[in-house]
C-alpha cells in the first residue's frame, strides 16, 4: 500500500503491465528484426517530413539583379547615412577608365559619383559574378584616376553585407566619410 500512494500518477501500475505471453508494443517485431536498416519495411514506419526549400540566397541571383536591386540601393543609403546626400551610383559596362591603361577590355563597373562629380569611385568586376576579381579606383577634383588595386581579394564568402561593408572601409580610407 506504501509504494502505490508513493507512485506518480502517470506510472503505469502494475496491473497495467502487458501479460508475459502477450505482444510488446514496444518490442519491435521478429520481421523488423530482420530487416536491414533502410529498406521498405523501416521506411513504412514513419514517413520522413518534407524539407522545405529556402529560397536562394540574395547572392546566387544573376549578377546584373543582385547589382541594381540590391547592393546599389543599400550601398546608397548607407552612404546617405554617412552624410553624402547627392551621391549617384550606376551600373554600366565599361573599360577601364585608370591613366595609362587600355586593355581594350569592358567590364561591369558600379561607379559612385558626389560633390557635383568631383569625387568618384569604380568597382570593377572582371567578370559578371559577384565573386569574381574585382578592382577599385577613384578619383578627387575631376582628375582621372592613377591608382588601380585589388578589392576585396582575401574574402573567399562574398555577400551583399560585406561588399557594402569594404566599399565603406575603402571610402573611409581616402578621408571621404569621416576626418580623423
Amino acid at each position: 500500500m506504501v509504494d502505490e500512494k508513493m507512485a506518480d500518477d502517470k506510472t503505469p501500475s502494475a496491473e497495467s503491465a502487458p501479460a508475459e505471453g502477450a505482444p510488446d508494443s514496444a518490442k519491435p517485431s521478429p520481421a523488423a528484426k530482420a530487416a536491414p536498416k533502410g529498406s521498405k519495411a523501416e521506411a513504412g514506419a514513419a514517413p520522413k517530413a518534407a524539407k522545405k526549400e529556402k529560397p536562394p540566397a540574395l547572392e546566387d541571383k544573376p549578377f546584373t539583379e543582385f547589382i541594381e536591386q540590391h547592393f546599389i540601393p543599400s550601398l546608397e543609403t548607407a552612404l546617405k547615412e554617412k552624410g553624402l546626400d547627392d551621391i549617384q551610383l550606376s551600373l554600366n559596362q565599361q573599360p577601364l577608365e585608370v591613366f595609362g591603361i587600355n586593355d581594350g577590355e569592358s567590364y561591369w563597373h558600379v561607379k559612385g559619383k558626389w560633390q557635383r562629380g568631383s569625387r568618384q569611385f569604380n568597382i570593377a568586376f572582371t567578370k559578371d559574378d559577384i565573386s569574381s576579381p574585382k578592382l577599385f579606383y577613384f578619383a578627387d577634383k575631376g582628375s582621372q584616376p592613377s591608382t588601380i588595386e585589388q578589392f576585396m581579394g582575401d574574402e573567399r564568402k562574398i555577400n551583399l553585407d560585406l561588399m557594402v561593408l569594404f566599399t565603406l572601409r575603402r571610402l573611409n580610407g581616402q578621408k571621404w566619410l569621416a576626418r580623423n
